[in-house]
């Protein structure tokens, strides 16, 4: 995570005001992808790569929205917030906002700053930490009561209704609620959530494979309507199946003949998603670490067979990391068609992992990944800084 200190500076000068600092993490997640928006579960933990958010108070109506990223500041009137997308990286936050709003919290004018390092276009969660990061500085700023699975929910909202990204609740869900050391077993169906000990022994390794996504992208929405076709399918034979959280493979065995092919596979892996991911989370609190290995292996090949939201380079990475000494699981994290793999190392093995995996993968595909290690870390918070300057 960025230096808050230098955060704050950079605030200052350029608004001439000392902020309120809070942060939101970025994620991964260790197994569970594509059950979120089915009523599934997910196991993600919150990593030590964070959008942080500064927010100070101004006197004239406007809404200044400043990215140190992209070097780019937005200027919305707070009495008339944006209704729609505009297609810019503001949108993020001014959903958020406008949302917020809808629901008769009107705010007056302010600063917001926001600088992060989660890795964009990776699967890491840019995107929710940067709405999660603003809505807690502008709740609290202004004392809107928000309780941590509400902001996620509100957050969610704002990806899918403003900025048009039919995503599921996991990313703002554990970038709200992560705890250190811990990943969380959420059930996205009513947002119950246990935390799940990792062991203290085990670094979390993600290799980066330099192929960006995006979940707006159309591959994730045919997928998803995919998901949607399959469920409708068992509904009209059970229709307690509202969605494929309620379903079984015997339901898949019975009238899995009335999906197309390419339905039928998205529901086998979503399925079977959601039974791996539950075995991982009670291997986890028993220490079966071999066990959760043998599931996520499992995870990626249905991940990239079924679902078939993997990619070479992510299939080249996963193999690769097979025999490397200190290697407990490996597999595709996030949204799919690129990003980064999750690696669950033995922590005193992890810098030689890293550098034989990012040798080996460098030589197979002429690609020079970014990996990094990182362990499970605290949700969204505030920060206290020690920079001078003006107060509120």
């Amino acid at each position: 995570m960025h230096d808050p200190d230098q955060f704050c500076a950079i605030h200052r000068q350029r608004f001439q005001a000392r902020p309120e600092i809070f942060a939101a993490p970025g994620r991964v997640n260790l197994i569970g992808e594509h059950t979120d928006y089915a009523e599934g579960f997910v196991m993600p933990a919150a990593i030590d790569f964070a959008t942080l958010a500064g927010i100070s108070p101004r006197a004239d109506g406007k809404i200044a929205i400043y990215s140190e990223n992209y070097g780019d500041e937005r200027v919305v009137e707070a009495a008339s917030l944006p209704r729609t997308r505009s297609r810019h990286w503001s949108d993020y936050p001014v959903g958020v906002l406008a949302l917020l709003d809808g629901q008769g919290h009107a705010v007056s004018g302010f600063n917001l700053s926001l600088w992060g390092d989660v890795p964009l276009g990776s699967g890491l969660s840019s995107s929710a930490a940067v709405e999660v990061a603003a809505a807690l500085a502008v709740t609290t700023f202004f004392g809107i009561p928000y309780d941590r699975p509400a902001l996620a929910r509100l957050c969610q909202r704002s990806e899918n209704e403003f900025v048009g990204a039919n995503c599921g609740i996991m990313d703002q869900f554990i970038s709200a609620n992560g705890a250190e050391n811990h990943a969380l077993l959420l059930d996205c169906r009513d947002l119950g959530f246990k935390l799940v000990p990792l062991p203290a022994d085990v670094a979390l390794v993600i290799a980066n494979t330099m192929v960006k996504h995006a979940v707006t992208g159309g591959e994730y929405a045919t997928r998803r309507a995919e998901v949607e076709s399959a469920c409708a399918v068992i509904s009209r034979h059970r229709p307690a199946v509202r969605f494929l959280r309620d379903a079984t493979v015997e339901d898949l065995e019975t009238w899995g003949a009335e999906m197309t092919p390419n339905a039928l596979k998205r529901a086998q892996h979503v399925v079977t998603e959601n039974m791996r991911t539950v075995a991982a989370a009670k291997a986890l609190e028993g220490g079966e670490l071999d066990k959760v290995g043998r599931l996520m292996a499992e995870a990626h090949w249905s991940y990239s067979r079924d679902f078939e939201a993997s990619c070479e380079e992510a299939d080249t990475m996963v193999k690769l990391a097979q025999d490397i000494p200190g290697l407990l699981g490996a597999r595709l994290t996030g949204g799919g068609f690129g990003g980064c793999t999750i690696n669950l190392v033995e922590r005193g093995q992890a810098a030689p992992f890293a550098e034989a995996l990012a040798r080996r993968y460098a030589t197979a595909t002429g690609i020079k990944p970014q990996i990094h290690i990182c362990h499970a870390s605290g949700g969204a918070h505030r920060i206290e800084v020690k920079a001078l300057g003006a107060s509120r």
